[in-house]
Order: structure tokens, then C-alpha cells, then sequence
């Protein structure tokens, strides 16, 4: 039985916190919401109300981690766009994991799974993989890219980075937002998307396989416009078809999986997209 603290029990940290339950772990996870932590208890999750803010950190963070031999960090960056750039130039999400970084050196954790995305990169590649220099071109990006090598750098723990691409499960698809929408940018952009599931099912696999010190990128191999692909999403769920721009784009950015695939021997479940 693995000792696993998971900090954000959210759309991801819940369900997956839930399922590495089943397979035998012991799982502390995290709210920062009082209201949730009957939920997660319910769930069999030992739960703790943790907040990590950009000024410190909650009292009750060193029993959260405590006996604990991995820590999976799932908290977004939550940096709106609305945001002056003043306030999103002081680092806010970089100095929430500063803050932790402490009472992760003090605890027993000794392996931490960072979950980030695949916008540290730039849409001026056509395909991209982990050897691709990451170049953010939005704020959140940026943060999350300078919070990626803190924790890779500090030599008290191991960490493995997890890029997903677009997060879509039964209850989270852009379609949804998409639907009725005129003039559409990017028609001829490929899409790069990843269902809950999968996610759940990687980050077993990072942990069964005990892959630490690694980057991976995540998007299922399914690289469809993304007129074909919101059109076609549309019709499946009786939605007012997406109207995109006649203007071509210039983003060919695929996300590769391939290091996924071959070296976690991971098989996505392409029926889920």
C-alpha cells in the first residue's frame, strides 16, 4: 500500500483519488472548501481542508503530508484574464508553490507528480514533443513552465511532470461552450484533447511503473480539425452547430504522445473522443 497525498480534490483529484483507493492506496486528499470534506470522507478519502496562497500556507499542511511517500500537486493556476498585468506579473501561482516547497522538504515525501499542461508551449510548432523548448504565450503558461523547474530542480524529492492537453469528460466538453458561436477562430487548427479518464489512467501507470524524474505530454492521438471535430461533437449532442471563421490558421500544433505510449506502454481509449 502506497501513502499518497493529493493536493486538490477537484475535477480531476477526486475521481482519481477515488480510484487509487480501489487498487489498495491510502490517500489523503485536499479542499479548499469546508463543504467538500464530508464528500471526500464519504469517498473513503482521508480529507483536509489545505490552502496554498501566494503570501503562505495553511497550518495544517505538515499532517497532510505526513507518512505520506508521494505528493500529487493538481491545483490550477487561476489566472483570469480579466487580471491586470500588473497582478499577474507578481508570480502569484509560482509563489503559492514556493511556499509549499518547504514543508515538502520536511515531510516524508519523497516523489512529487506535478500536474501541468501542454500550454508551456508555443503554437509555432507542428509537432511537439518533450524535447520541444516549452514557449508560453499566455501568463498561465509562463507560470506554470517556471513552477515545472522549482520543483524539478530542488534535489530533495523526485518529480514527474504531467502535460495534458485539453481536459474533456462526461461532464466538461467545449462543445458545450462552443455551440451557437460565430465566426470561430483557427477552423484548421488540429485538436489536442484528453478524457478524464485517460488522465486517471496515466497517472496509475506514472505510479505502478514508479517513472519519477520524467516530463510527459498527454493528448490522445486523435488530431481532427477543430471545425470537423465541434461540428461533427454538435450533431452527436442535438447542439446548435459552431459557425468558424473562413480564415485559414496558421496552428499545426499536434501533441505527441509517443513517449507516453512506448515507454508506459499506455494504449488510449480512443472511444471516449
Amino acid at each position: 500500500m502506497t501513502k499518497i497525498s493529493i493536493l486538490g480534490c477537484g475535477w480531476l483529484g477526486f475521481p482519481l483519488a477515488k480510484k487509487l483507493i480501489e487498487n489498495g492506496n491510502s490517500v489523503k486528499g485536499s479542499t479548499t472548501s469546508e463543504n467538500k470534506l464530508s464528500i471526500l470522507e464519504i469517498a473513503g478519502i482521508n480529507p483536509f481542508l489545505v490552502t496554498i496562497e501566494a503570501d503562505g500556507v495553511s497550518e495544517n499542511i505538515d499532517t497532510f503530508l505526513a507518512e505520506s511517500e508521494i505528493l500529487i500537486i493538481d491545483i490550477p493556476p487561476k489566472l483570469r484574464g480579466n487580471q491586470d498585468i500588473s497582478t499577474t506579473l507578481e508570480m502569484t501561482f509560482v509563489r503559492k508553490i514556493q511556499n509549499l516547497i518547504p514543508f515538502i522538504e520536511k515531510s516524508s515525501v519523497s516523489k512529487v507528480l506535478f500536474v501541468s499542461s501542454t500550454s508551456v508551449y508555443g503554437d509555432d510548432n507542428e509537432l511537439i514533443t518533450e524535447e520541444t523548448i516549452a514557449n508560453p504565450e499566455t501568463e498561465s503558461g509562463r507560470q506554470l513552465l517556471l513552477a515545472e523547474k522549482i520543483l524539478q530542480n530542488n534535489p530533495n524529492f523526485e518529480t514527474t511532470i504531467l502535460r495534458f492537453g485539453g481536459l474533456i469528460g462526461e461532464d466538461r466538453h467545449p462543445v458545450k461552450f462552443l455551440a451557437g458561436k460565430e465566426n470561430l477562430e483557427n477552423p484548421d487548427a488540429p485538436v489536442n484533447l484528453i478524457h478524464q479518464n485517460d488522465c486517471i489512467s496515466i497517472i496509475e501507470e506514472i505510479i505502478k511503473q514508479s517513472k519519477w524524474n520524467e516530463v510527459f505530454n498527454a493528448a490522445a492521438p486523435f488530431h481532427p480539425t477543430r471545425e470537423e471535430y465541434y461540428t461533427q461533437k454538435a450533431k452527436e449532442q442535438n447542439l446548435v452547430l459552431p459557425k468558424f471563421s473562413s480564415e485559414k490558421s496558421n496552428i499545426k500544433k499536434v501533441i505527441s504522445s509517443e513517449k507516453i505510449e512506448t515507454i508506459l506502454n499506455y494504449k488510449f481509449d480512443l472511444k471516449e473522443y
